[in-house]
């Protein structure tokens, strides 16, 4: 890049990074409690709840590694798009307003496993702690795939060693995230959100017209590899099978687990805010998901070699298209799909070393100040190690994002789902689900061929399931003051 072009980009950085900052400021003197650093105090309202919990959950893989993925694979990849659109509609539809109200219900849980303890009753503390070492687990590989997404964006645009680049995304996003807590996160996230979406949207049309058109990009696809318009082949030409396809769909699985993005239902100010929310999100999704994957398609026409790192091409075709100052803007929706991930994955983990460990085992009596402090430092000591693990410049963001997916997905998701809807589910049966999704999860990465191939999720979701209502049934009926309980939280919302 030009100095004069890359000069105006920086700028344009510097000045994005600079709002940012202001956000988490205001956030921090609006900060007096734990509640407010990890839940915002439950009053955010449809809005900013919806675009928190798109622009948080997509992060930088939506315009790296899914663009990269439909370059790579053409057609193949509309079916990970279209699970995850589902998941969205189904995760707003089934989990979000019984968790808002069910979780206030139990001891005003603020994290997922406060909420499994309160909800079970579970004075052993078991659960609690083995629900936290699962977030803590793969949120470091979820965290390290956003700094992984801005090393590259750094090393792309700035041309700055890769090492460094990681280390200056790093310190942007813990700068807000350690002062404002949920509200510099879900406010920041509120832009960022919108950010994404405009550049998605913008940026595919741009560069399909000056490749000549949409018959143009699929005749060069066609040239470039006739089974790349084929969505029911690979790009060797070799049929998908039911386990390709159902692994591809089966990201939708992974909402109903994801922490980050289950704080956003429980952080609503209202469950009458729900439906309205719902249709945000799902909107929200459904453009940038269309937009991500004509990214990568578009690429393919537009240009005329091959893009060795196919998860830069969003950012090759804004340099290509776009004058410096819309360049920069554009490419700050990378920096703000990063931040907005990282931020709400660094706040989740934080929130469960203050309230589930800290807190639990160390100081049950610690004051409010005391513990968001704990929280903050929380946030960076996590933000070293995921920057340690993105250090490796050959790491893909996409396959950090799916093993991460995976395991939220697996671990909670069942967990969540069937603690809200079953009343015979027990604690016994919450701890085996959580256990089986989790462990499936490491074991099956490890293994390959066959039946391995599956997406990890898939096996891990109905194993811990199962799990969940084999051990509830075999070991007896919760008590009965948590079923009764459990009919009060919210006896018909569902209509």
């Amino acid at each position: 890049m030009e100095v004069e072009n890359l000069t105006v980009v920086t700028l344009t950085f510097v000045v994005y990074i600079v709002g940012m900052l202001a956000l988490g400021l205001v956030a921090y003197m609006r900060t007096q409690n734990l509640a407010d650093y990890v839940l915002g105090g439950r009053n955010l309202g449809p809005i900013p709840s919806a675009l928190s919990a798109g622009a948080s959950d997509m992060s930088g893989w939506l315009l790296l590694g899914l663009p990269g993925y439909a370059y790579a694979a053409g057609f193949e990849a509309i079916w990970i798009a279209v699970g995850l659109l589902v998941g969205t509609w189904l995760n707003w539809l089934v989990v979000a307003r019984r968790l808002r109200n069910y979780s206030a219900a139990a001891k005003d849980s603020l994290t997922i496993p406060s909420y499994l303890e309160n909800r079970f009753n579970d004075t052993s503390r078991v659960l609690r702690v083995i629900a936290a070492f699962f977030i803590l687990l793969f949120f470091l590989f979820y965290t390290s795939a956003g700094l992984v997404a801005g090393g590259k964006l750094f090393e792309t645009v700035f041309e700055m060693p890769y090492q460094w680049a990681v280390i200056v995304g790093t310190v942007a996003v813990v700068s807000y995230t350690l002062f404002g807590g949920f509200l510099a996160v879900s406010w920041t996230d509120v832009v960022q959100g919108l950010l994404m979406m405009a550049a998605l949207a913008l940026v595919p049309v741009l560069a399909i017209s000056d490749a000549g058109g949409w018959n143009s990009v699929t005749a060069a696809m066609g040239e470039e590899n006739s089974n790349f318009l084929n969505m029911f082949t690979d790009d060797e030409g070799r049929a998908l099978g039911f386990v390709a396809i159902a692994s591809l769909l089966a990201w939708g699985l992974g909402y109903f687990g994801q922490p980050h993005i289950l704080a956003r239902f429980k952080a609503i100010s209202s469950e009458d805010k729900v439906p309205y929310a719902r249709r945000i999100a799902v909107s929200w999704s459904a453009i940038t998901l269309l937009g991500s994957l004509l990214v990568g398609f578009a690429a393919i026409g537009f240009f005329d070699v091959t893009v060795e790192d196919g998860e830069t091409v969003f950012m090759l075709l804004v340099n290509a298209l776009f004058h410096p100052v819309v360049s920069g803007i554009l490419l700050a929706a990378i920096l703000a799909a990063v931040m907005s991930t990282a931020d709400s994955q660094l706040l989740v983990c934080s929130s469960a070393l203050a309230e589930d460990f800290y807190k639990g085992f160390f100081r049950k009596e610690a004051s409010q100040s005391e513990l968001v402090m704990v929280g903050r430092v929380a946030v960076v000591v996590i933000a070293l190690i995921a920057a340690a693990v993105a250090m490796d410049d050959e790491s893909m963001v996409l396959d950090l994002v799916s093993y991460a997916w995976a395991g939220f997905g697996a671990a909670f998701g069942p967990a969540i789902i069937l603690s809200l809807y079953w009343r015979r589910m027990n604690r016994n049966g919450a701890l085996a689900g959580v256990l089986v999704g989790g462990i499936t999860v490491v074991l099956w990465d490890m293994a390959s061929g066959g039946l391995f191939d599956i997406y990890e999720i898939l096996p891990g979701f109905i194993f811990s399931a199962i799990a969940i209502v084999v051990v509830s049934l075999a070991t007896g009926r919760p008590e009965e003051a948590i079923e009764r309980q459990f009919d009060k939280m919210d006896p018909n919302h569902d209509s």
